[in-house]
């Protein structure tokens, strides 16, 4: 990251119909979208990033996949929640 530019990573779960997928999120340190909500809502972003994420079935098959990079599409997405 750029000096001087604040911002922090958040772990967080989300679900699609038919994955679990758990990541980090890079959000604002504080303001304007330093929450998730806020990027979830951002109608000019289509993709949500994600970084060190892991992707596991929902129907309990084999394992999970990890990637260093993720986009999902905004609208595949069905529950958003901080990793625990």
């Amino acid at each position: 990251m750029r000096a001087g530019v604040k911002h922090r990573l958040e772990r967080i779960t989300l679900e699609t119909q038919r994955h679990r997928i758990t990541g980090a999120l890079t959000l604002a340190r504080d303001g304007y979208r330093s929450r998730i909500s806020d990027l979830l809502n951002a109608t000019e972003r289509d993709f949500i990033s994600l970084t060190d994420a892991t992707v596991e079935p929902l129907d309990g098959g084999e394992g999970g996949e990890r990637h260093d990079f993720l986009a999902v599409h905004r609208d595949h997405i069905v529950l958003v929640a901080p990793a625990e």
